[in-house]
């Protein structure tokens, strides 16, 4: 009787391993053209027939996906909250099942990850702003494919949806320049997240394509998120800078509050500009000018993405940017000094 040949078989007569034989044949990445058409050929010299498995439309997958971020991440509702109802809202639509749990400081120190990740109960995994590199990477290794949202680093090899901060923060400081400010101030804590950094690139760039030297003791690149820091920054200035702008809305809404403590008047006197058109922005007196961006868009373009990585696994990794959009409100006008 004659035997049956197999992709072995193939993958001997080649000089290649089995499973490129299987990606060939299959149709999967991983293999170049010629040598796809080489297995084809010999498959058919040798009468091998490839039957193939039936496949499941994406409609009738059971897919799984896990969702995690910082238990600070998940406290911040106004912003991060619209993109986790946006992913929910996904999966409730493309019937997928949705697994969601916070990380805890202990968990991200010690490297302790979700139970359906270690246990690989899901298909793959959504990351929310940032963890810490070694978390993220340790997720990563388990070779579950990965998609984070408002996050990146030369070190991490995954999808990521962002913000097109450099040219968010441009917009925002030419708005500053065009309404007449050449003394304009820059407040963030740029070590804090690689948005922040790249959101003072975008002042910087600006700045220069204005003609206007760049300041380094109105550029507060290190100073931490809360009013006390920002109080006595601001107080212990002999000269006020005409405009601000700050990497978010919480640093706006304090920016703003502080300078009004010692006398300025928002816009007569100081303009400021924020990032992230967040509930502070609107609930601040007056409110503040800011960079908005669609957070059920970040939601929707991390679920597709997720959908397409787990179907393509060797593709190259992507970084898809959304813009900001300036919101004018009222406490940007004309610089009058």
């Amino acid at each position: 009787m004659k035997k049956k040949v197999t992709m072995q078989d193939i993958a001997d007569k080649l000089g290649i391993s089995k499973n490129s034989v299987s990606q060939a044949l299959t149709g999967k990445s991983g293999v170049s053209a010629d040598t796809k058409r080489l297995v084809e050929k010999t498959a058919a010299d040798l009468g091998y027939v490839y039957k193939g498995k039936k496949t499941v439309s994406k409609e009738k997958r059971n897919l799984t996906i896990g969702l995690i971020a910082t238990e600070f991440a998940f406290s911040l509702k106004s912003f991060f909250g619209e993109i986790f109802l946006s992913i929910e809202q996904n999966a409730i639509n493309n019937k997928v099942d949705l697994l969601i749990q916070s990380i805890s400081e202990s968990s991200k120190e010690h490297l302790i990850l979700p139970s359906f990740i270690e246990e690989k109960r899901v298909d793959g995994i959504i990351i929310v702003s940032h963890i810490s590199l070694e978390y993220i990477n340790k997720v990563i290794s388990t070779g579950i494919p990965t998609v984070l949202i408002d996050h990146h680093h030369p070190l991490i090899q995954a999808d990521a949806i962002l913000t097109n901060n450099r040219f968010g923060a441009y917009t925002a400081t030419k708005h500053l320049i065009d309404l007449g400010h050449r003394d304009i101030a820059f407040v963030g804590n740029i070590d804090f997240s690689p948005s922040y950094y790249e959101r003072m690139e975008g002042y910087l760039l600006a700045l220069k394509d204005g003609n206007i030297t760049r300041n380094e003791e109105v550029m507060f690149l290190h100073i931490e998120e809360n009013s006390a820091a920002i109080d006595q920054t601001i107080k212990s200035l002999t000269n006020v800078p005409s405009a601000w702008l700050c990497v978010n809305d919480g640093y706006g809404f304090m920016v703003s509050s502080s300078l009004k403590s010692i006398g300025r008047k928002i816009p007569d006197d100081v303009s400021v500009c924020s990032f992230d058109n967040g509930q502070l922005s609107q609930l601040s007196d007056p409110p503040i000018t800011t960079m908005a961006m669609d957070l059920k868009l970040f939601g929707s373009y991390a679920f597709k993405q997720l959908l397409w990585r787990i179907d393509h696994p060797n593709e190259p990794m992507q970084e898809i940017l959304l813009p900001a959009n300036l919101i004018q409100r009222h406490s940007t006008s004309e610089c009058k000094q």
